[in-house]
């Protein structure tokens, strides 16, 4: 089609994709005999995304950006998402990170994004890590994107209609992606955040829930080593009047649960929401 048709069909005027096109590349005619510019659906695909986009609130340089780290497919499934932000960790593909993290969180909602492209992704960073597929130094620039990127959604500002949950990684704990995650769910979920993050001692964890009147207060623990630590604070300490306390992470359990007297949270990220609400009672 031309780019008359174009136009007609994604509400998007000649001079704008004339100039998306010569500016960002998003736009593949093929030519004619005579030298005539011919569009395709795909081509017509990409600027719907991209209108789409501007509607979101993207400026037009980010939402291509975003295509273009997509290899200029729109949409991209969470498969396809995540297999290019593996190619990205290792170095193999030809787009940052950045772009591709953007990518995902404008086409899926929060919870579907967490669940099927970050979680997913970074199991398969530590998998190739653990084969010896990755290095250490691909690990930590994952992992340094993800968080840049989950500490912008935390940013956003949103009004709190839930009382204040504080969420504190184990002591000696320095894994946090997992409760950053958590951490953006409950803000969407109307939560004021008590965010003490890294190696917090259960003792100023508990001290600050008390003090904020926390609603809940959540223990994130992730290497198995520091569950014994964490037990022995929770057994050394009084939680007279502290809130009700949840635990998850890869080495949380039920019966770490129980020896602490606290909640526990399963595997999945997406139920640690309602997992918290039944805990705080609301």
């Amino acid at each position: 089609m031309n780019i008359a048709a174009v136009a007609r069909r994604t509400g998007v005027g000649e001079h704008t994709l004339r100039k998306w096109e010569q500016r960002y590349g998003v736009l593949r005619p093929t030519r004619t005999a005579g030298g005539q510019r011919r569009y395709s659906a795909d081509d017509v695909d990409r600027v719907q995304w991209l209108a789409a986009r501007l509607t979101e609130g993207y400026r037009i340089r980010e939402a291509a950006a975003m295509l273009m780290a997509a290899g200029g497919e729109a949409p991209g499934s969470p498969e396809e998402l995540r297999d290019a932000l593996l190619a990205a960790a290792s170095g193999a593909g030809r787009d940052g990170l950045g772009p591709l993290l953007d990518h995902a969180f404008a086409l899926y909602p929060l919870e579907q994004a967490l669940r099927e492209v970050i979680a997913p992704c970074l199991v398969d960073v530590g998998d190739g890590w653990a084969r010896g597929e990755l290095t250490v130094g691909h690990e930590h620039l994952t992992s340094a994107a993800v968080r840049a990127r989950l500490e912008r959604t935390l940013a956003e500002p949103r009004g709190a209609v839930r009382g204040p949950a504080v969420l504190a990684c184990a002591p000696g704990e320095q894994h946090e992606l997992g409760l950053l995650m958590l951490a953006c769910l409950l803000r969407a979920d109307g939560w004021e955040l008590v965010y003490l993050g890294q190696c917090t001692p259960v003792a100023d964890a508990l001290e600050i829930a008390r003090g904020r009147d926390a609603s809940v207060v959540a223990f994130s623990v992730t290497m198995p080593e520091n569950v014994e630590t964490l037990e022995r604070e929770f057994a050394e300490l009084s939680v007279d009047g502290a809130p009700p306390t949840v635990v998850g992470g890869a080495s949380a359990s039920e019966s770490v649960a129980r020896r602490i007297g606290a909640r526990y949270v399963g595997g999945d990220i997406t139920e640690a929401v309602p997992a918290l609400r039944a805990a705080a009672g609301t």
